[in-house]
């Protein structure tokens, strides 16, 4: 998936109202961008962050900038567009680029399913049974080198758990897929203390048939792609 226009560096004054950050251009103009994203962004609001802007000329959107990158040391980046994921994973999962997800004959998103929730991804095949896909966009870091799930309390997250163990005893597939959105990180894992709930209502879905991918993203100004796997630990430490 490539940005639609070019990315232009800043530098982060503060993040707001969860979908407002205050930003400085490199020519020293501030602005406000737009953030998609509702979580907590744990470890990426800090005050003189550089970050990635998308500018936009549509008369239709107040904002004229939205927030896409976070930049780390290294090279490294991190997507912070919570929406990336699904577009990211649709294009893979279309071109059958996901292993294990890969000969479907049809890719339909945002299907209604359980009570009144949506699966992002149903995949349905001759010969084949069902897959339910729930995607989770990971960035969350507080060890070096592994992401950790959820940045904040998630009860619609624990729901989705409880309505794919459902799924999955109805004898489909249900699987839960967190996409990874940095660069510096090739392990997983889930933030039990920060969301007991969810840490057990993976469990519950898991013990009940419930499978778990992880997966990473190639990221940089000019867009996000899928990578490779990403190791899963259930287990934090």
């Amino acid at each position: 998936m490539r940005f639609q226009t070019p990315l232009v560096p800043a530098r982060l004054i503060r993040r707001y109202k969860r979908f407002l950050a205050d930003c400085t251009l490199e020519d020293g103009r501030e602005v406000t961008a737009h953030v998609a994203n509702p979580g907590s962004m744990m470890g990426l609001k800090d005050e003189g962050l550089r970050i990635w802007l998308e500018p936009n000329d549509d008369p239709k959107k107040k904002l004229k900038f939205a927030w896409r990158l976070v930049e780390h040391a290294d090279g490294h980046f991190t997507g912070v567009d919570t929406g990336v994921p699904n577009r990211v994973l649709r294009a893979g999962l279309m071109a059958g680029q996901v292993p294990g997800l890969d000969g479907y004959d049809l890719v339909r998103p945002e299907v209604k399913y359980g009570e009144k929730s949506r699966i992002d991804f149903l995949l349905t095949g001759a010969g084949r049974r069902d897959a339910y896909v729930e995607v989770k966009s990971v960035t969350l870091c507080r060890a070096p080198g592994k992401a950790e799930f959820p940045d904040s309390v998630t009860a619609r997250g624990t729901r989705h758990l409880a309505e794919l163990a459902r799924v999955a005893a109805e004898g489909k597939r249900a699987v839960m897929l967190y996409l990874v959105q940095r660069t510096d990180c090739a392990q997983m894992t889930l933030a039990a203390d920060i969301d007991p709930a969810y840490a057990a209502g993976f469990a519950a879905a898991r013990d009940a048939g419930v499978e778990v991918m992880a997966l990473g993203c190639a990221i940089s100004p000019e867009g996000v792609t899928l990578a490779g796997p990403v190791a899963f630990d259930d287990v934090p430490d």
